[in-house]
């Protein structure tokens, strides 16, 4: 079966969020959409929120705790690594067992590990709630999508509400290092935490009434769980991110890195190995060849992977260079915030005017843009000239990559795969900051000075960019229908 196009999708369907009861009338359908869709899109940037809530904070949690930088390096790592690694396999579990039923499972453990993080008497323990904070969440991400293709069968408006879906996820990034910020000055960094609790608890409170409990594709079998493929993808992934990780306080070349990297590659490679043999893979092989779909992962990843280096590279900057305050440096981000929220606003509507691919080629040159102008960082750089117009051009054009991407990543996904596609999308956005820290930090290591590498690090990431908008705009010209010809 071909795919979907991705290029454009009628504009007679009501944009995500906004209820469509006129245009359902008399179908018997209740208008629940526009609330649903709320509560799942809140429900995805806390779960990206919960990333960068503690990455502010963790000077102090150090300090409490007596923590020497591999410790905090693993305090911030233990949530990300489980939600990477697993969100393969909780997109099949979504599609096996069910949206709804997924997503308040996942719900549940994350607000129980989210709650008793606040708690966490010391390091192992903090360490251990944070990693079942990242269980729960890799349940719940790819659940999410599965229960927006319930609610937005027909594929336009499934595509719609993916191109408004695609800026919720860098919004609750950017919304966490402000927050975090704002509550490690004002109270303890423990409070962080009851912000993902309260979004958990309200979503399981209003679930069964607002959201469907039959999931897209249920009159189909329920597809295998692959245990030994999901066994694979989740150490793999895992080893593999955590070998990236330590490779900001390690050579290349040190065991520290070499060896989780090495079993990680391993254990992918045995995995796609297993795939193929498999009867009922957990990713099959053709599913991310297609090239609309490859472009719109490799968009995400690029997206998330260029916010994550800025937003960390510029708090770095700002308090060790201008001596900034947590609360100071929070406040920085203010204007991306704001540039993010703007522009998502409106990248639906454009998604569906010019295209998927268009509008994610146009993000990644606005990114671009945004990037080089942050090359221009030295040591005295103030803020306002120097670094505003990049910290609202990037956020700016990443939300238009998100948004385009979001699409080509899902059209022409079968409705029984929904739970699949969410979670390779999801696994591409989780990947982004990590693989971009870990090779954007070697290219600052290649310089003395320290700023120095920081404005190396905006060019490479510009030049991928930039890269990447050109395989954009190639595909979408080779996708364009030829040109009727009048008949004479």
């Amino acid at each position: 079966m071909p795919p979907e196009p991705v290029d454009a999708y009628p504009r007679t369907v009501p944009p995500a969020g906004i209820d469509d009861t006129r245009a359902r009338k008399g179908t018997g359908e209740q208008p629940r959409t526009s609330p649903a869709f709320a509560v799942l899109a809140v429900v995805q940037a806390t779960l990206i929120f919960t990333i960068t809530l503690i990455a502010v904070p963790l000077p102090d949690i150090g300090r409490e705790f007596g923590l020497s930088p591999a410790d905090l390096v693993l305090v911030n790592a233990a949530y990300g690594l489980p939600f990477s690694g697993l969100l393969l396999f909780g997109g099949r579990l979504a599609d096996r067992y069910n949206g709804r039923r997924m997503l308040v499972t996942g719900l549940a453990v994350f607000a129980l590990a989210s709650a008793t993080a606040g708690f966490a008497p010391g390091f192992e323990a903090l360490v251990a709630v944070r990693f079942a904070q990242g269980v729960g969440a890799a349940l719940t991400a790819p659940a999410a999508i599965a229960m927006l293709r319930t609610l937005y069968p027909e594929p336009a408006a499934f595509g719609r509400a993916m191109a408004s879906w695609g800026g919720v996820s860098v919004l609750g990034a950017a919304i966490g290092t402000v927050t975090s910020g704002a509550i490690t000055t004002w109270v303890s960094w423990r409070w962080m935490f009851a912000v993902p609790v309260l979004v958990a608890v309200l979503a399981l409170a209003v679930a069964r009434r607002l959201l469907p409990s039959g999931s897209a594709g249920t009159s189909l079998p329920r597809p295998g769980l692959d245990p030994a493929g999901a066994l694979l993808a989740t150490l793999g992934i895992s080893v593999g991110s955590y070998g990236l990780i330590v490779s900001g306080d390690h050579p290349w070349t040190s065991p520290a890195v070499l060896v989780p990297l090495t079993v990680g590659i391993v254990l992918l490679g045995a995995f796609f190995a297993v795939e193929r043999r498999a009867g009922q893979p957990l990713l099959p092989p053709g599913f991310i060849r297609e090239p609309s779909r490859v472009l719109g992962l490799a968009g995400i990843l690029l997206a998330s992977a260029g916010t994550g280096v800025v937003t960390f590279l510029l708090s770095l900057y700002l308090q060790q260079e201008h001596h900034w305050t947590p609360l100071a440096t929070a406040g920085a981000f203010i204007p991306f915030t704001v540039a993010l929220i703007a522009t998502s606003r409106a990248a639906g509507a454009l998604v569906g005017r010019y295209g998927a691919a268009r509008v994610t080629t146009a993000g990644l040159l606005i990114g671009a843009t945004g990037l080089a102008l942050l090359a221009g960082i030295g040591p005295g750089t103030a803020f306002a000239p120097g670094l505003l117009p990049g910290l609202v051009l990037l956020p700016a054009g990443t939300s238009l990559v998100f948004s385009g991407s979001a699409v080509l990543s899902t059209a022409g996904v079968p409705p029984h795969q929904t739970g699949l596609a969410g979670g390779v999308m999801n696994t591409a956005m989780e990947l982004g900051p990590t693989v971009g820290l870990a090779a954007l930090m070697s290219v600052a290591a290649t310089q003395a000075d320290t700023v120095t590498g920081y404005a190396w690090a905006f060019s490479t990431a510009a030049a991928a960019y930039l890269t990447a908008a050109l395989a954009a705009l190639i595909l979408d010209r080779r996708s364009a229908p030829a040109p009727t010809r009048r008949p004479s």
